[in-house]
């Protein structure tokens, strides 16, 4: 199985500077059996960038294309409608709009905002056969509206839970926006609900984005004896900071003994990318 792991889009004003085409060309050079979107497909989580977005992601040539919400997609109240539109429409874990939740915005006001989704988190599950492998995409939704820190609501990680424990799968895997570790200015609240989470259901491949900066860590818990595996992409995006890694990961025989990292380096140029791919491991 091999997996092409991007983050942060942000299509719109602070987006890549360079020829789309390009960068599609050589994104679809990589044979991906998932591809792995983790958040910030928009930089205002507008409509018309969130078009943009999904056709950018749909002309990708793999079947799985797999996306998960970001801090900037949801900077519009309409922004878990416009996500399921135009980048992933699956379908979504949700709480009873009684349930005690401490999540900001969690639930809108349907009578002041006339939104007829009012439930703002895009969280869900997908199964993939891949090579008579079952494998198990979580993405939770570690964004509050408005807001640039991350947050995860302990409701929905019981329901996700929940939902798991109902699932057969050989191979599991967790996509989410912020990192999990905490080394963000603006970081995830409450990062250890999502850490116990993943020890809970011993899950060993961690990927997120958020920073524009690539971290690549193995986290091992030396009480409990569980070791998992964090990967933050940095981004396809050129506009926004002068220290962001524009760059992208590939795994090759993910999961295996023969497991290969690459990661491919973006430099635009004047009608050009320049692309310099590393062998990590």
């Amino acid at each position: 199985m091999n997996i092409l792991h991007i983050s942060d889009l942000h299509f719109g004003p602070r987006h890549w500077d360079g020829d789309n085409q390009l960068l599609l060309e050589k994104l679809n050079e990589y044979a991906a059996d998932i591809v792995i979107n983790t958040g910030d497909s928009t930089t205002d989580g507008l409509e018309d960038e969130y078009a943009e977005a999904g056709r950018f992601l749909g002309a990708l040539k793999c079947k799985n294309v797999i996306s998960c919400i970001g801090n900037h997609d949801k900077r519009n109240m309409r922004s878990h409608e416009l996500f399921r539109k135009y980048i992933y429409n699956s379908e979504t874990i949700c709480l009873p709009e009684t349930a005690i939740t401490t999540k900001k915005h969690l639930f809108l006001n349907r009578k002041i905002t006339k939104v007829n989704e009012n439930f703002t988190d895009v969280n869900f599950i997908r199964s993939i056969l891949i090579k008579e492998q079952t494998i198990l995409v979580i993405s939770i939704d570690s964004n509050e509206l408005y807001s640039d820190d991350g947050y995860v609501e302990r409701e929905i990680l019981t329901a996700v839970s929940m939902e798991i424990e109902k699932t057969k799968y050989d191979k599991m895997l967790l996509m989410t926006h912020y990192s999990i570790l905490g080394t963000d200015e603006c970081p995830l609240k409450n990062s250890a609900c999502l850490i116990d989470f993943v020890q809970k259901h011993n899950i060993k491949y961690v990927f997120c984005g958020h920073t524009h900066e690539l971290e690549l860590m193995r986290t091992n818990d030396l009480y409990h004896g569980h070791s998992f595996y964090h990967f933050m992409c940095g981004t396809l995006s050129s506009g926004n900071h002068d220290n962001d890694d524009n760059m992208f990961l590939y795994f090759e025989n993910f999961g295996s003994d023969n497991m290969h990292l690459y990661l491919i380096r973006m430099f635009p140029e004047p009608d050009k990318i320049h692309f310099k791919e590393e062998k990590v491991f």
